[in-house]
């Protein structure tokens, strides 16, 4: 689905330490605490996120909020990596809900409290829950996997995925910034959409393309909100450009 970056360690799942919970903000912001056995009935959809991440000058990281075109609303996230795989969440069609810093897992170790805040979690139309933690390859430490192969078995326990990435390839995660900035439905024009296909009949350039449904500064916002979505293709692994080559997608989900 996704140009790969850095290789990363495979994350196996540890024991579950005693003791661990998953805490979450209610809709009110209220601290709730359950067993990790009884996360799956959390929905995320009605939650706030967990932490929200301080701004203040000269700090190195990049948190915001990113506008979902899945969920209508604002996703938290605490850096531009974080950014980027909240990006690739809100194009994949087969997601429906999107929830940024979900929750704490925290357990004792020895004579400390250890707490982990993932980045992500995914609801997928067929009911799945995907956990995603993102961090650069380089700051992948011993300490961080521990927490990792924690997270790893309670998603198990609650019946979720995990999921660890890294830095994507900075092509595709360029290629991806700007056509998300089409994801908005008020880039969609039917007429247009069946134009394109039309002219896309058999694969072509981007620009010949937009060229042959009408005027280009209108056709081309429809083109990349088309890319956007999946219904139309490009290899997004090379520099998107005018001389790009476009086809029509026969599966959105398996859009690149």
């Amino acid at each position: 689905m996704h140009a790969a970056g850095p290789r990363l360690p495979v994350v196996t799942p540890c024991e579950l330490p005693d003791g661990i919970q998953l805490v979450y903000a209610d809709d009110r912001g209220g601290r709730q605490v359950v067993a990790v056995d009884d996360a799956g009935l959390i929905d995320f959809g009605r939650t706030r996120p967990f932490r929200k991440p301080p701004a203040y000058r000269g700090q190195r990281n990049f948190p915001g909020w990113w506008w979902s075109a899945t969920t209508r609303s604002h996703v938290v996230y605490e850096s531009w990596l974080g950014r980027h795989h909240i990006i690739e969440a809100d194009r994949d069609a087969r997601i429906a809900g999107i929830a940024g810093k979900p929750f704490a897992l925290t357990w004792p170790l020895k004579k400390r409290s250890v707490r982990h805040v993932p980045d992500l979690f995914c609801q997928t139309f067929d009911g799945r829950g995907i956990v995603t933690d993102c961090r650069p390859a380089r700051r992948m430490d011993e300490d961080f996997r521990y927490k990792c192969a924690v997270t790893a078995a309670a998603c198990q326990a609650a019946g979720w995925e995990f999921r660890l990435v890294s830095e994507p390839d900075p092509v595709w995660a360029s290629n991806l910034r700007w056509l998300a900035g089409y994801r908005h439905p008020r880039f969609a024009d039917a007429g247009i959409e069946e134009l394109l296909i039309a002219a896309l009949a058999q694969p072509g350039p981007l620009a010949d393309a937009a060229g042959r449904a009408g005027d280009p500064i209108r056709v081309m916002p429809v083109v990349f909100h088309l890319l956007w979505l999946g219904r139309l293709t490009a290899d997004l692994s090379r520099p998107l450009g005018n001389s790009t080559i476009v086809a029509v997608s026969a599966d959105p989900l398996e859009a690149t």
